[in-house]
């Protein structure tokens, strides 16, 4: 989350150039003799192709200059340059599918470049789009895929659905930018597999048709996922059918939430649900004041719910059994962080009757962070239920609890500075899987309190890596395998300081710089400046 303190960080900006695969590789094509191949409908090379209709393409031959590699955001990660003329959307050029289970990637990229989608075909013709499954790839990454540019014809192959999707963003972005889809062979694939934005919407309210246009951008920039943390003090921002009374005048529908996970969904991005608990609860204890968590002395806990009163758990589980079939992803946030209880000096002498439900459920030894874990665990076997993956703020993980948070609850580290974090490699040595949500880089947070400033993308572009979970070091490369990716998040703690398009302009930056490290963690060829340029360049 994000009430804390950290000191302002350090604007050092860093010009950084390294190599990328492919900028000068080899030759794919030699010769006029090349403008006979064509690509069969699996995708294969065949020995002839079907001239009768369609655009007339000259065929790569040694005249032309040798292919640059495609400047799109985030980079392709492997480029190999032919001589040829490239490929662009022409009158008559059709987008064509292997298997028609492409159907509706076939039919996004034709609407955008202005092409006829023309289904599953297996006969090809010159300036055909071809998207086939398969072949191509990179090791049976379900994300990976190979675009062949080649005697006037593209194909883009990969061995899932996902894959040849962000293909086709690429092909996308090159056209736009561009013009011109330069002859040769991409080879991409992004080394996380997590990559996402967290939009805080219980503070701040957005319209439906504003995060209409976040997804659309997040999957042109190959994004694959979207936290929406929709409940906290200030609000509860989606229709509810098991609970009404605890929903805000100003909030999303179902029909409308079910419209953006179906957008997302033909973006491959998954939206993943954040109903934090035990603490942040304040919009359901206004509905519910029996759950209110008070002190010994019956001064209120703001925010906290009462953990030990079995009524507390019931209107959370109904309310996570409630979203499961709204939010159909894989994933689900359990939130965990800042229950206020354990800030106490004395938990136990603070909260007595959290003392006496923690002995109670483990033992006498029992404690106030026993219980909370406790709880914690419960809302995990909650979610697993709908076959969804817990995850949970770092900071909902206690080093002074004798129960361990259940194993595959995922660790979204943001933070250092809370009550019960622990450095990164704690969690990596016990071999957890870590999501990077770094305060220090990743975090937009309106109105710029205690000592965050928004980012403008060229600290992260410069100095972030997914390996930086904490402040500005990176944990050892042992653990890469175990940080599953990261997320940029927006945190509306001063909702009024930015309207939503305010907010949209804000982080346009900061997201292609986070995406871009995501994909490829190593120092960008492009400075900031040239980067800043591409993106202008290609909208």
């Amino acid at each position: 989350m994000s009430k804390h303190r950290r000191r302002a960080p350090a604007r050092k900006p860093r010009r950084t150039r390294a190599a990328v695969v492919g900028t000068l590789v080899t030759v794919v094509v030699l010769g006029v003799g090349v403008a006979a191949w064509s690509f069969g409908g699996d995708g294969s090379p065949s020995d002839g192709s079907d001239a009768s209709s369609g655009p007339a393409t000259p065929g790569p031959t040694r005249s032309y200059p040798l292919s640059q590699a495609p400047r799109t955001i985030p980079a392709v990660r492997s480029h190999t340059a032919a001589h040829g003329p490239g490929w662009r959307p022409e009158s008559g050029s059709r987008v064509v599918v292997s298997d028609e289970s492409l159907a509706d990637e076939g039919k996004l990229i034709a609407g955008e470049l202005g092409l006829a989608y023309a289904g599953r075909r297996d006969d090809d013709r010159p300036g055909d789009l071809r998207l086939a499954l398969g072949k191509g790839g990179t090791g049976g990454n379900p994300e990976s895929y190979t675009m062949t540019v080649r005697d006037g014809r593209v194909l883009i192959s990969g061995p899932a659905d996902a894959g040849v999707f962000y293909g086709t963003r690429t092909l996308k972005q090159e056209v736009h930018g561009g013009g011109t889809a330069p002859e040769g062979v991409v080879e991409d694939a992004p080394a996380k597999p997590r990559r996402g934005f967290m939009l805080d919407i219980a503070r701040k309210p957005f319209t439906a048709a504003w995060l209409e246009d976040r997804i659309r951008e997040l999957g042109d920039l190959k994004f694959n996922e979207l936290g929406l943390h929709f409940s906290d003090d200030q609000g509860f921002r989606i229709e509810s059918g098991t609970h009404p009374e605890i929903v805000s005048s100003d909030h999303l529908t179902k029909a409308q939430v079910k419209r953006m996970v179906d957008l997302a969904a033909s973006r491959h991005i998954t939206v993943v649900p954040e109903i934090d608990s035990p603490g942040h609860l304040s919009a359901v204890i206004a509905a519910h004041p029996d759950t209110q968590l008070r002190n010994g002395q019956g001064v209120a806990t703001r925010g906290a719910i009462d953990i030990s009163e079995p009524r507390s758990a019931a209107i959370v589980d109904d309310l996570l059994d409630e979203y499961a079939g709204l939010f159909p992803g894989g994933f689900w946030h359990l939130g965990g962080d800042e229950y206020q209880a354990l800030t106490a000096r004395d938990p136990q002498a603070a909260y007595p009757q959290l003392a006496a439900a923690a002995r109670k459920a483990h033992g006498s030894g029992g404690n106030v962070a026993d219980l909370t874990t406790g709880w914690l665990n419960d809302r995990a076997a909650a979610v697993r239920e709908h076959d969804r993956a817990p995850r949970a703020w770092n900071d909902g993980f206690f080093r002074s609890s004798s129960v361990a948070p259940a194993r595959d609850i995922e660790v979204a580290y943001w933070t250092g500075k809370e009550y019960g974090a622990r450095r990164p490699a704690e969690y990596l040595d016990a071999g957890r899987k870590v999501l990077n949500y770094n305060d220090e880089f990743l975090y937009y947070v309106l109105g710029e309190p205690q000592t965050f400033v928004y980012p403008d993308g060229r600290r992260i572009y410069e100095q972030w890596n997914p390996r930086v979970l904490r402040g500005t070091e990176a944990v050892p490369a042992r653990y890469d395998a175990q940080i599953l990716g990261g997320s940029f998040a927006v945190w509306c703690d001063l909702a009024n300081s930015q309207t939503q398009d305010q907010v949209a302009a804000g982080i346009r930056m900061p997201l292609r710089a986070t995406v871009q490290k995501l994909w490829d963690a190593r120092k960008p060829e492009m400075s900031w400046s040239e980067f800043k340029e591409l993106a202008g360049k290609l909208g």
